[in-house]
């Protein structure tokens, strides 16, 4: 999976690394809240989604450890709240 919008993770997105289940909460259909863990640097955050971790992009936006964030496909679309 890639962050960017071709697919191919070139351009200024990071590329993400792909899921290892069958299906990531945060690749879903729907934006999910999850709570930012760390931040990884290149844009990227490991994040508690209340069933596991996950490594998502938060390129998009200013999030902290703790801070919960709106994440769609991978990438991080707006903080909700610490």
């Amino acid at each position: 999976m890639s962050a960017s919008p071709d697919g191919t993770g070139s351009g200024p997105w990071p590329a993400i690394a792909p899921c290892s289940d069958e299906v990531c909460i945060t690749c879903a259909d729907t934006a999910v809240a999850v709570t930012v863990v760390r931040l990884l640097g290149d844009g990227l955050a490991v994040v508690d989604t209340g069933t596991g971790r996950e490594e998502v992009s938060v390129a998009l936006v200013t999030a902290a450890p703790g801070d919960t964030i709106l994440v769609h496909a991978g990438e991080a679309i707006g903080v909700v709240g610490p």
